[in-house]
């Protein structure tokens, strides 16, 4: 028996900050064995687009590759982990299994297999916090055993707690001994060689790779991307501002979110919060105090992950105690599908929808756009609708921030009980946050000759206008799925009705200030003409 100390890789796909890193190799005698494992679950990977797959892949070649040059590599195997550990140790007599916690309720069935495996064949099992800031666990008992119901809550209990830790040091792999598989696993498992394609694992492009934006996964890119980041934090710091995409949003650009990195851990979140604190520190030399600000998405990450921990139904309405039961009616006709493909017939929707299914990514802003246009705001369809669709097609989604966004973004929790009666209309937003119409000729090639003054409304354009510009409406590009105007008064009407209904409020997630609305979905300081429907 040779022993040895595994290294399961699941959502910390990097060597920077990485405490399971450090635990398997405490004891550098032994072979060491980083492996990442596909289940059809682990990284998110149950209902997965091509865009998310290949982000992934891509991770996992990037460490390969890392390991590579000291003679190592990442072993890549197909099957489940209690089995695959199981015949590790029954092969080579492993020791110990490293792994980064995935707090989520979804991952505990797996984990506790795991766990379950390495009390009965008694091998050590070492678990870390390192793709959160806070143990959730943690900022629940500091709580009274209960999650904080309001982000300020969870400011406060996280301010009891302190600031989180910072990162580990970075582990010298020169002189590790690292295991190779015995020859059984080849004939066991698929062991793949090098990073498989998606198509090696059945994921295929589902249109044309049309894609504007190339996002690139992996360690490597991530922290340059890191770098590049820090430096339009630096001016921002400089000119006495912070959030520098936040009043003024790019929907054009290339964008500077880390998210998909942070989702996947091929960066970790303490190396960006304490870069970023350490460099708004560095600008005003301890003249200013840093705030939770500065740092705010990072926090709201937080929030949604301690309110999911003990919650198994949180990315759903049935079971979900912080989620109101909301009558959304089941989707007419092909309304849904139309909402998916993007194909509602409101331009500025449509091009998010489009760019999401192309590139794997929508700017904050218009995320909350699409969403309010599903739910509340015109369609009236459930949350839950939207949720899956994002799991599969958005880089960043995870479980827990995603369904938290998409609940607030519904008025299903997070938000002030049933309180949003206005919603962001999309012509209006459009126009304000893209005056120029590039961001929806850029993805709704059918409009692109339509007259910047109806490029978000092109059903006011005149016929003669239309025809002009090769995109008669009805014909070359789709007429509105509904009358969004009449809708949205009509929901308004329904969410005024059903805070009237309500005899017994549920304990109900809501935001405790007007700033943190705005914050939350980047409402800058637009009018109330702006917000509104009519």
């Amino acid at each position: 028996m040779m022993g040895g100390s595994v290294l399961w890789f699941r959502h910390g796909l990097r060597l920077h900050d990485n405490p399971s890193l450090q635990a398997a190799l405490q004891d550098r005698s032994i072979p060491f064995f980083p492996v990442f494992i596909f289940d059809g679950e682990t990284a998110g990977t149950k209902e997965v687009g091509y865009n998310r797959m290949r982000y992934l892949l891509e991770a996992l070649n990037d460490l390969d590759i890392q390991f590579n040059k000291y003679g190592g590599k990442l072993h890549m195997i197909k099957g489940k982990p209690d089995v695959v550990f199981r015949r590790l140790w029954e092969e080579l007599g492993i020791r110990k299994i490293c792994f980064e916690q995935d707090c989520e309720p979804i991952w505990r069935a797996r984990d506790e297999r795991v766990r379950n495996l390495c009390r009965e064949i008694g091998v050590s099992c070492c678990e870390n916090v390192s793709h959160t800031l806070w143990d959730p666990d943690k900022v629940i008992n500091a709580n009274g055993g209960i999650p904080p119901l309001t982000y300020q809550m969870f400011l406060h209990t996280v301010g009891i707690i302190g600031n989180p830790p910072r990162p580990v040091d970075d582990v010298d792999l020169k002189g590790v001994n690292f295991g190779t598989l015995p020859k059984s696993f080849y004939e066991e498992f698929t062991v793949f060689d090098k990073s498989p394609k998606p198509e090696d694992l059945g994921v295929f492009l589902e249109n044309e790779d049309i894609r504007m934006i190339r996002w690139v996964g992996g360690e490597t890119a991530a922290l340059n991307q890191m770098q590049n980041r820090l430096a339009v934090e630096y001016e921002t710091f400089l000119r006495g501002s912070y959030l520098p995409t936040h009043g003024n949003p790019d929907l054009l650009g290339s964008p500077i979110s880390l998210s998909p990195a942070l989702r996947f851990g091929c960066l970790s979140v303490r190396r960006f919060y304490w870069s970023v604190q350490d460099l708004f520190q560095q600008v005003h030399q301890g003249r200013l105090s840093a705030t939770q600000f500065i740092t705010g998405q990072l926090i709201w990450r937080e929030y949604f992950y301690t309110m999911s921990v003990n919650n198994p139904n949180y990315a759903q309405m049935a079971g979900n105690p912080i989620c109101l039961d909301i009558p959304w009616k089941e989707p007419e006709n092909d309304e849904l599908q139309r909402w998916k493909e993007g194909r509602t017939g409101f331009p500025f929707v449509d091009a998010a929808m489009r760019q999401l299914r192309t590139e794997g990514w929508l700017h904050h802003v218009v995320r909350n756009t699409v969403a309010s246009f599903l739910t509340r705001g015109t369609l009236w369809l459930s949350w839950e609708h939207g949720l899956a669709h994002f799991l599969k097609y958005l880089l960043d989604a995870d479980w827990s921030v995603c369904a938290g966004n998409w609940m607030w973004v519904s008025s299903s929790a997070f938000e002030a009980l049933l309180d949003s009666g206005e919603c962001a209309c999309p012509v209006r937003l459009g126009r304000r946050l893209e005056p120029t119409g590039q961001y929806v000729r850029r993805y709704v090639p059918e409009l692109a000759r339509m007259p910047v003054e109806y490029i978000y409304d092109p059903w006011n354009a005149p016929l003669q206008v239309q025809q002009r510009a090769g995109c008669v409406v009805g014909r070359h590009y789709p007429a509105r799925v509904v009358d969004q105007r009449a809708a949205a008064q009509r929901n308004r009407a329904a969410m005024q009705e059903l805070r009237r209904m309500l005899e017994k409020v549920p304990p109900h997630c809501c935001p405790s200030s007007e700033d943190e609305v705005r914050q939350f979905m980047w409402l800058g300081e637009e009018t109330q003409a702006e917000v509104s429907t009519s």
